[in-house]
């Protein structure tokens, strides 16, 4: 047991880490002119998530988002004694990501932050909004026993791909308390991280909310019992 924790918890750090390290590491190329950062970021993004769900998921359940392993949490899906250690290797993944991108890009003033461009409520609105979108097809392909498996990576990581290119250019689409911190913290944008803190985790859980709720909807008890309702 303490073996299969202590998994978990490496994997959920190097799942975060590796999400960080890519995503935040594009931002920070395109700002010196590497490369097209309206398409490779996002692109990016979506692509660490697909290939870390594939190589970690059957180890921690790829959470590697503190918004979604509290609605996990929530709606019964995972422990909550083990919120504070999967929170914990998450941040810390994100911390030294960016601690090492710091070190490969020298003198850069941007670190991928993420900082809106539209005023508090709009972004705050977006933020909540794009992540109840993920946390949706989240909760949907990897709590339904309807739900193909196998797709789930796909669906996620196109899922971030699509919210960060059409959402990006406002608030950089985070959806992830752990993707911003660390940057955040490193440029000293500060004063807006709350959104990225609050948001996601209000979208993730009417997300969770929600798909509980329109998946167990049905007085059928056989019903269901094959949706694999509580």
């Amino acid at each position: 047991m303490i073996r299969t924790s202590a998994a978990k918890i490496i994997s959920e750090f190097i799942g975060t880490f590796a999400l960080v390290f890519a995503g935040c590491g594009a931002i920070m190329a395109s700002h010196q002119g590497q490369i097209s950062g309206a398409i490779a970021v996002p692109l990016t993004f979506g692509l660490i998530v697909m290939v870390m769900i594939y190589a970690l998921g059957h180890i921690s359940g790829a959470h590697f988002n503190p918004a979604v392993t509290i609605a996990f949490s929530f709606t019964r899906h995972f422990p909550k004694s083990q919120i504070p250690a999967y929170l914990l290797a998450q941040y810390f993944g994100g911390f030294l990501a960016i601690s090492l991108l710091s070190f490969l890009f020298p003198g850069s003033e941007n670190f991928g932050a993420t900082i809106p461009s539209v005023d508090i409520l709009r972004a705050f609105t977006w933020e909540i909004l794009l992540s109840f979108i993920l946390m949706f097809v989240i909760i949907s392909v990897a709590t339904d026993t309807r739900a193909i498996g196998g797709i789930a990576g796909v669906a996620i990581g196109s899922t971030v791909l699509l919210c960060a290119l059409f959402a990006g250019p406002y608030t950089g689409a985070s959806m992830n308390p752990a993707r911003s911190f660390a940057p955040n913290l490193f440029q000293g944008e500060l004063n807006t991280l709350w959104i990225y803190t609050l948001g996601p985790i209000i979208g993730a859980l009417i997300a969770a909310f929600t798909y509980e709720w329109i998946r167990c909807d049905d007085k059928n008890e056989d019903q269901q019992a094959a949706k694999g309702c509580c």
